[in-house]
């Protein structure tokens, strides 16, 4: 793709000031279009050294309004970095809906420069392209907008720029020994960039490669490609809203589900209880310290049915647990920057580090849960979470960490039984709301959620554990010893 390129393309200054003034003024009325209709936008700028990104990106939001927009310079992770899944440090840092998010340099620095100058192993970078192309679809399938720019020059002419830099008093310090130790390595950069180009440029994420010899021609290219891009999501989006909203299919009816194999007669005397109590938080807690000094990060989610226990089976799990070595995440409707972003975005930035252990108190399955039931997002969106959610978890994985899934299940006697107990109980009685019985009075509804979702998202990385919760001991238990199983599994 790169040899294709004519890097001999220039613009007179003529024909330059005649495009670009105009080009700014479009680019300004967009920025405005997008934010009102609540499109995010994602700009990437990859390349060459010395190619004109700086530039670009100056000229670029010299116009746009600075309340709309973020620039964001990639440089090496940082340790707090290092210490989560590669993509972290991106996903914190997508724009809401109808912002600007500018990348200078981006996630490509993964099969970039760490492929040639870091030496990370070549199946971790040959993983990231899939993670790269999963991470961009389901941005787009969202409905962000993503440009993404390669600035191409040739070796001599970069080789040029460092040398006029360098007798330039000003400009002298912008041109370090890396940069010429990357120089060096223009062919194995070139390799890189190809493959880059070639394995992640896609109908919803594709790549432009600007011939930038000539700063002029580079500058009206980039401005006239990404005005472009916002005119085509601008009429996609009218396209969309004067659609008829398709009806939401009626769910079957199910006879069976994954739920009805569980034995909800299993029981655990209280003698027994404390027994086995004492003994699986003992070997969690020796297994906290083992996770923080070889660094493995441990993810668990609890769902299940309101009034299943969860909150009390998180409470035996951290019974003996170092503090500083875990956090409990409470998880209820996305508020302010939550419902902003994409709905794994809030997820995302709670992933804890390598070496801790995060408890969510419900999860990232809401999407296929509450959401689903409820209305609150549409069926096509539901639909794709499964393998979103498939995705996520995958990257989880990648980078080492431990995901165990809880599904608390009780008997809808025993919920009814423990809802009017809650209401009896004046220390308890916060617990139930409206809410609560009307989640119950759909327990069909949501038993098929239940099922679907048990069944497309139990995968051998991130298996489902569906806990007999009608007798507390019994899932308490269950839950700590299945989680102390899977760890013990990956430290071995």
């Amino acid at each position: 793709m790169l040899e294709t390129v004519d890097l001999k393309r220039k613009l007179d200054r003529v024909r330059y000031e005649r495009l670009f003034r105009p080009l700014r003024d479009r680019l300004s009325l967009l920025q405005r279009a997008v934010y009102e209709a609540r499109i995010p936008v994602l700009v990437v700028f990859e390349g060459w050294d010395a190619a004109g990104k700086g530039d670009t990106i100056e000229k670029l939001v010299g116009r746009i309004d600075p309340r709309g927009y973020e620039v964001h310079v990639t440089r090496a992770p940082t340790e707090e970095e290092e210490l989560r899944p590669f993509l972290w440090r991106f996903w914190v840092r997508l724009p809401e809906r109808g912002g600007v998010g500018i990348f200078d340099r981006s996630w490509y620095r993964r099969v970039l420069s760490d492929r040639v100058e870091r030496g990370v192993p070549k199946a971790a970078w040959r993983t990231a392209y899939d993670e790269i192309n999963q991470f961009e679809r389901m941005l787009a399938d969202d409905g962000t907008l993503i440009v993404k720019f390669f600035l191409h020059i040739s070796r001599e002419e970069q080789r040029r720029r460092f040398e006029k830099m360098e007798r330039s008093a000003d400009e002298a310090w912008r041109v370090t020994r890396q940069d010429w130790k990357a120089h060096r390595k223009y062919g194995a950069y070139a390799e890189a960039a190809e493959e880059m180009l070639e394995r992640t440029s896609t109908p919803w994420a594709p790549w432009t490669v600007v011939a930038a010899t000539d700063k002029r021609h580079r500058r009206v290219q980039v401005f006239e490609t990404l005005a472009e891009a916002m005119e085509r999501a601008l009429l996609a989006h009218r396209e969309k809203q004067k659609a008829p909203k398709p009806r939401a299919a009626r769910p079957p009816r199910l006879e069976r589900t994954v739920l009805d194999d569980a034995d909800l007669g299993k029981k655990l005397s209280d003698e027994r209880y404390e027994k086995e109590l004492s003994r699986w938080q003992d070997r969690l807690r020796a297994l906290e310290f083992a996770c923080y000094r070889r660094r493995v990060p441990v993810v668990v989610g609890y769902e299940g049915w309101d009034a299943a226990g969860k909150g009390g089976s998180i409470r035996r799990v951290i019974g003996s647990l170092d503090p500083r070595g875990y956090t409990v995440i409470p998880i209820a409707a996305p508020k302010g920057d939550e419902a902003t972003h994409h709905y794994l975005w809030r997820f995302w930035k709670r992933i804890p580090k390598a070496g801790h252990i995060a408890l969510f108190d419900r999860t990232w399955y809401g999407r296929l849960l509450v959401e689903r039931v409820e209305g609150f997002c549409a069926e096509p969106e539901w639909r794709r979470a499964f393998h979103e959610i498939n995705e996520f978890e995958r990257s989880l994985a990648n980078f080492g960490a431990v995901l165990v899934k809880f599904w608390l299940h009780v008997s809808p006697e025993t919920q009814l039984r423990r809802f009017k107990e809650r209401e009896k109980d004046p220390a308890k009685r916060y617990k139930i709301t409206d809410e609560d019985w009307r989640n119950r009075e759909k327990w069909q509804l949501y038993r098929t959620a239940v099922h679907d979702m048990v069944s497309q998202t139990s995968t051998s990385y991130a298996p489902w554990t569906i806990v007999e919760a009608d007798d507390k001991n019994w899932a308490r238990i269950r839950c700590l010893k299945t989680l102390v199983e899977a760890v013990e599994r990956r430290l071995e």
